[in-house]
């Protein structure tokens, strides 16, 4: 097969954002998003945790701790006791307890509306400043890549094998090749398609509405 163009996987990734958003149009943020300290706290659990596991846990969490001042003179140990039923939970713990003391310290308890200042705080990498970013306050600085998001464009050739585990540089292969209006809803409806269709294990290419221009798709 010869090698795509630039011009034509990029033509195929505007394609794709076409469809999805044909299907699924704004998808709401899954997890609880009332504020960016809510949004922020919530993103840094959910790490190789399901949205809806952590769905669980917040509303005791946040009655318990609904401020980052609250939350910051709370103990690790106190916060662990309420999230364990999460994956890591005792180092998550940890980092909501650090990142709300770091809020409260360095940003007036206010969470940052700024890449830069995001991902000083404990547990925050890139994936969890864009979302914050995105969905918190409506800035639009990049794509957060999870493992729904890192599949989906590894599955399409959007991006090379060679960084099928590396989302920072998936990452920033998507963001090459798409114009920077369709940033905004790759993350939501991308895990959409995700769990409805692209499963990990066994994907439902036969009802995926990408099948045609997905070079991974096994028909019938």
């Amino acid at each position: 097969m010869p090698r795509e163009t630039n011009a034509a996987k990029r033509e195929r990734a505007i394609e794709v954002c076409r469809r999805l958003n044909e299907r699924y149009g704004p998808v709401e943020c899954f997890l609880d998003h009332a504020n960016p300290f809510r949004l922020v706290i919530s993103v840094l659990l959910s790490a190789q945790t399901t949205d809806a596991q952590v769905n669980k846990v917040t509303p005791e969490l946040f009655r318990r701790w609904p401020t980052p001042e609250a939350m910051a003179s709370a103990t690790p140990a106190e916060v662990a006791e309420v999230i364990k039923s999460l994956g890591f939970y005792k180092t998550k713990a940890k980092h909501a307890v650090e990142c709300a003391q770091m809020i409260v310290a360095d940003y007036g308890g206010k969470v940052p509306a700024d890449m830069k200042e995001l991902v000083k705080l404990p547990g925050v990498g890139r994936k969890t400043a864009n979302i914050v970013l995105n969905v918190g306050f409506g800035i639009v600085e990049g794509i957060a890549v999870d493992t729904h998001v890192n599949r989906i464009a590894h599955r399409l050739g959007l991006s090379p094998k060679t960084h099928a585990k590396e989302p920072l540089k998936t990452e920033q292969d998507l963001l090459k090749i798409l114009p920077k209006e369709y940033w905004n809803d790759v993350n939501h409806q991308w895990i959409m398609l995700g769990r409805e269709i692209c499963d990990a294990r066994k994907p439902r290419c036969g009802e995926c509405p990408l099948a045609d221009i997905c070079p991974s798709a096994k028909m019938g």
